[in-house]
């Protein structure tokens, strides 16, 4: 992963686990271990669904940046599918609370758009290839007159 790539991963999933780690903590004084648990999970499913899919997003741009708008709206539609079946097979878990993790899956998620914005605006990116051959300059090639 280049760089840039890593950079803006690191400066949406940092902010994410941290308020992530927060709402652990008061859940697990709200409603206990499975709270905590719940929100774990919560925060952690959001962390791994939204990195996969700023990954995905980022080999598309770079790769086959004519797909990179259907492909984004694919991947939310997909990212959606996976939380529904999610859901849905654990609907009925005593493992963890699942109000907790609904709090911590929309909380986690909010922060990585807020944060993944934040690091767009801050970012530095050219919007000129600067290695371009075709700089917009004539060179003149042969013997000159």
């Amino acid at each position: 992963m280049p760089s840039n790539d890593a950079r803006n991963l690191l400066q949406t999933a940092v902010p994410t686990a941290a308020v992530g780690a927060i709402v652990v903590a008061v859940s697990a004084v709200v409603a206990g271990g499975k709270g905590a648990l719940g929100a774990a999970v919560g925060t952690l499913l959001a962390i791994l669904f939204m990195g996969i899919g700023l990954y995905v997003l980022q080999w598309t741009a770079k790769t086959l940046p004519q797909l990179f708008q259907a492909m984004g709206l694919m991947l939310y539609v997909a990212q959606l599918l996976l939380l529904l079946i999610f859901v849905a097979v654990f609907k009925d878990t005593t493992l963890f609370n699942a109000k907790t993790f609904a709090v911590s899956l929309v909380v986690a998620t909010v922060v990585w758009m807020a944060a993944q914005a934040r690091a767009h605006m801050k970012a530095k990116l050219f919007y000129i290839d600067p290695d371009s051959e075709k700089s917009g300059k004539s060179e003149k090639t042969g013997s000159s007159s």
